[in-house]
Order: structure tokens, then sequence, then C-alpha cells
């Protein structure tokens, strides 16, 4: 197990000594562990639950791998004794205080690519299944309603899909969407250079005003809070469809519910909700339940075999990449470095520091003191936080170097790999 001595100004890790506590949340892809242990990482425990209902042994783990249920507070983050870093097995963040974590030195991971096909490929089934109403007809079959006419139902070809957000699953419902002959248009924030034949529109007012459906694959943040609201569902085109794969809180949920009861809005695709259900037992309570023009599914645009799989190593590779070498490639709330393991002939060093003058003079002032010879320094910084890797060619350390160097005012972590 990790050691670790609290110190004034921060956490010391002594990784190099033993190997690290894993633990894994939420039923998180069996590959997770096959991938730690080909990292020589054997003590790996999952866990169905989320950090809500875990146990005492679980705030002991060095590693943390989670999904999107789990909430990782101040209050969580505090429980754990020698956290060294985070992994959200899942595209989304925002169920981490990622500055929180930042200013007690733990990275945050994720997979914002590994389910891109997977919401991709459900955003196009459900844009069909809107426009040939197979929900409803469906419905009526089982049911005993034998009801064969065309009445509301067309192709999509030659329809118009306006994408909110041209990230990554945004492009892909794109490029999908337009080989099936339909007209794409797009709005993001910045400029995004098209893929086909798809185009950029530069106001979202006119994506909404051309669009036979809206789908929305943005993030969700103080500019994107309820981007749908009484207000843009008026723009829209009537009778047009929504769909939202990608954020609960993005959509006002409330006002949808006017506009299909309106019937201006012809019908929606809701797979992420404000308020969600904390397991599988508890029930699912929406205004939108009583709507059958409304396809309802329960998160699970990723929630493919193959996206799962991908998530779990993807992620844990990054998790085991940094506890081995201290690389932070790709890590969404902390300074980036990519890093190789170290020559054999060196020793490595991570220190992680407030973003203050006088850091890197005062780290290579306690190496010189102790005659220690740096064979390579790499340092990434961001607004608040440090970041510097050093090799030093040596076969042993001081007995108080780590002392020495975790003392320095502003350090918030100290870890000898």
């Amino acid at each position: 197990m990790i050691g670790i001595s609290l110190v004034p100004c921060g956490y010391l890790y002594n990784s190099y000594m033993s190997k690290a506590k894993v633990v894994l949340l939420e039923n998180i892809n069996e590959i997770a562990v096959q991938t730690f242990q080909q990292h020589n990482m054997l003590d790996v425990s999952m866990y169905k639950f989320s950090i809500e209902d875990a146990p005492s042994e679980v705030f002991n783990a060095d590693i943390l791998g989670i999904r999107s249920r789990s909430k990782i507070t101040p209050e969580v983050l505090s429980k754990f004794k020698k956290l060294s870093c985070i992994g959200c097995f899942c595209i989304g963040t925002d169920q981490v205080s990622l500055q929180s974590a930042k200013m007690l030195g733990i990275p945050v991971f994720n997979a914002p690519f590994s389910n891109t096909r997977s919401v991709a490929e459900l955003v196009i089934a459900e844009i069909i299944t809107l426009f040939r109403k197979l929900h409803t007809v469906n419905l009526q079959m089982h049911k005993g309603i034998w009801s064969k006419n065309a009445d509301g139902c067309n192709e999509i070809k030659n329809k118009t899909l306006g994408i909110i957000g041209y990230g990554n699953i945004g492009a892909q419902v794109g490029i999908i969407a337009e080989a099936l002959g339909m007209n794409v248009i797009y709005y993001d924030v910045e400029n995004k250079l098209p893929f086909g034949s798809n185009r950029q529109v530069y106001l979202l007012d006119d994506l909404l005003r051309e669009s036979h459906v809206v789908t929305l694959h943005i993030p969700q943040d103080e500019n994107t809070t309820n981007i749908i609201n009484k207000n843009t569902l008026n723009k829209m085109k009537k009778g047009a469809f929504l769909i939202n794969a990608s954020r609960g809180n993005v959509v006002d949920i409330e006002a949808l519910a006017e506009a299909l009861e309106s019937k201006h809005i012809a019908g929606a695709a809701i797979d992420v909700f404000p308020q969600e259900p904390a397991n599988n037992n508890e029930e699912f309570i929406s205004p939108l339940r009583k709507f059958e023009n409304v396809l309802l599914t329960p998160h699970i645009g990723g929630s493919t075999q193959e996206a799962q799989v991908n998530i779990a190593a993807e992620v844990s590779s990054k998790l085991a990449s940094y506890h081995l070498t201290g690389s932070t490639a790709m890590s969404v709330n902390y300074p980036n470095l990519s890093l190789q393991k170290p020559k054999n002939s060196c020793i490595r060093i991570a220190h992680s520091h407030k973003n203050i003058p006088g850091m890197l003079q005062a780290i290579n002032a306690e190496m010189a003191k102790y005659g220690i010879n740096i064979q390579s320094q790499v340092l990434s910084t961001d607004d608040d936080v440090g970041y510097v890797v050093l090799d030093v060619s040596t076969k042993s350390l001081p007995e108080k170097l780590e002392q020495s160097l975790s003392a320095i005012q502003g350090t918030i972590s100290v870890r000898i790999l």
C-alpha cells in the first residue's frame, strides 16, 4: 500500500515503495482490471455501487474509477486518505469537483472519444424512429391495434438536421446523417471545419429556423444551461423534433412539455435529464412521461458493450500511465505533460505546486543541497497549478529529500516514481 505522510504544504506519496490500491465503482467493464494487471497493478477492487453507498474501505484508494452516478464533491474528496488520481469512465466529468481535485494534486481523466459512435448511432436511430412514428405504432401493435397508414410518416432524406455542438459526437452524427441523405447544418461557439457537405451557421436562431430536427451535443456550463427554453423552442419550425443526448440541464423540460402540449414540437427523444434516479430501483419522474410522441431512454447513449470496453481500456491506461510515469496527458483539470517511463538509471520525482514565482528555483535549490544531478526537467502550468517532473541520475535518494521538497511553501504534492 502506498505510504503517506501529512506535511504542512501538501501530500507526500511514496508510490515506488508499493503497488497502488485501485477502486472501481459503478460496475466498470472488467477490461479495466485486465489493463491494470498488464501494468503489474494487481490490487484492483470492483464494486457495483456509487460513491454515495461506498463503505469506509473505499476511501483508502490510491486510484478511483467512477462513472456518471458518483458525485465527487469537496466533502467526498476530504474523506480520501491518499487519493492520487481519478478516472471518469465516461465522456463527462461534471460529476467531479475538478477545481477541488486539482488543488489537492489529483488529476482527473476521462474518455472523451470512446463512446462517440454509440451515441451517434442512438441519435440516428431516434431520428428515423421519430420521422416514421415507430414508437407510436409499436405501442399500438402491443395493444392489438392494427393501424396501417402513412399519416405523419416521412423519410429523412432531404430533411434538414440541425446540430448544436459540432464536437466529436456532433460531427459523427453529421457524417452519418449526410450519408443517409439529410441536409446537415451545425452551430458551434467556435469555427469548426465541416465534414462532407455539412454547413456551419453562425447564429443559433438560423439553425432553429431551418431545421426539421435539432440535436444537442454540448457540455453543461453557465452558457448552455437551458439553452433550449421557451424562447428557443418557439423559434423552431412548427412540427420539428428535438433530441438531447448530451447533458440534462441544457433543455428546460417544463418548456419542452408545454411545446409538446401545444403541438408546436411534434416529438422529442431525451436520454439525459436534470434530475436522474440514483439507481435502477428509484422511480423516474418527469412531465414528459405522458407524451407518447417522446422517446425516453435512461441515459444510455454510450451504453453499448463496444463503448464500455473502449472506455474501460482508455481510462485505465491513462490512470496506470499517471501512476507509473507521472504522465498527465489528456487530464481534464491538470497541466498536461506527456511522459514515457524514466530510464533505468533514473529516479523520477513529480512535484505539484501552486503556480507562484520561485517554485522551480526552490526545487532546484533543494536538489543542489543534496548534491543530486538533474538529468531532465519538464514543467507545465495553468493559472492555478504548476506540475514539474524531474529525472535524477542516482540509484537512491537521500532520506530527507522528500520531506524537504514537500516543505517548500506552495507545494501541493510530491510523488517518487
